[in-house]
């Protein structure tokens, strides 16, 4: 559905964080991408969300080179909820969702039935219909990234890409942001491509992982194939030990000391 050839990026005068890597996202799954810090893991998402460019190589929409494609365009396509977010400091959460019809139709339209139900829609995909008169600064951490959410559902898109939806979050609003991300894609066919630092959580609510360091893919695929003790420990340089859960049959790790 989408792929990266060759993609290369770095900072002006620096070296480079993403060194000649292939990527190809598989339509209708959820792939999570994970790694230490500083393994180019958002920068990759941005590659891939056509926040930067590519040094070398490309990004395809299909068969699509994105470099053809305007960012309107792009955005009816793809939506990115980033790890902040600056918003107006008085807009209404239905407000801020409504941004999220901008690609389809420009800013200063108004809303026609068919965008007032797809804002409805959004709305309700997070649980925030009964929140939609509220102001977003006055939105717990959680609640404000489920309006973030649902402004990108807005756009419709086919592929949604999260960089560390969990950050900030208790473990209880981690698990809630998870599983909204788990319905969509189980009841819409939302391809979803995420950054998460929990090993577990990346398990658990995907389809396939993609293990980077030092700004190149390790390994990936299930993660049944991919997540081992000599991976994790090369890797993240922690010595820990792989189980399985007896009631669901899911593996996990359990770290134990540092390298």
């Amino acid at each position: 559905m989408i792929r990266g050839e060759k993609l290369s990026f770095n900072y002006k005068g620096e070296k480079n964080i993403i060194n000649d890597l292939n990527i190809d996202i598989k339509e209708g799954e959820i792939t999570t991408i994970i790694g230490p810090n500083g393994s180019g893991k958002s920068t990759l998402l941005s590659l891939l969300c056509a926040l930067n460019k590519s040094k070398t190589g490309h990004v395809y929409l299909g068969d699509i080179n994105m470099n053809n494609l305007k960012y309107k365009d792009i955005a009816k396509i793809l939506a990115t909820v980033h790890q902040q977010n600056s918003v107006p400091k008085d807009i209404k959460v239905e407000e801020l969702v409504a941004y999220g019809r901008y690609p389809h139709k420009g800013y200063f339209k108004n809303n026609n039935k068919e965008d007032k139900n797809i804002i409805k829609w959004a709305l309700e995909c997070t649980g925030l219909d009964d929140l939609k008169h509220k102001g977003v600064m006055n939105l717990s951490g959680g609640e404000r990234q489920r309006a973030f959410i649902s402004m990108a559902l807005a756009q419709k898109p086919k592929i949604l890409f999260l960089d560390e939806p969990t950050t900030y979050l208790d473990i209880f609003h981690q698990i809630e942001i998870l599983e909204i991300v788990k319905k969509l894609n189980k009841d819409n066919g939302l391809t979803v491509v995420m950054v998460l630092h929990d090993i577990n959580q990346a398990i658990k609510y995907s389809h396939n992982i993609v293990v980077m360091k030092d700004g190149e893919i390790v390994k990936e695929g299930k993660s049944e194939n991919v997540i081992d003790e000599n991976l994790l420990k090369e890797v993240y340089k922690v010595n820990g030990v792989i189980n399985k859960c007896k009631e669901t049959g899911e593996i996990y790790f359990i770290p134990k000391t540092i390298c």
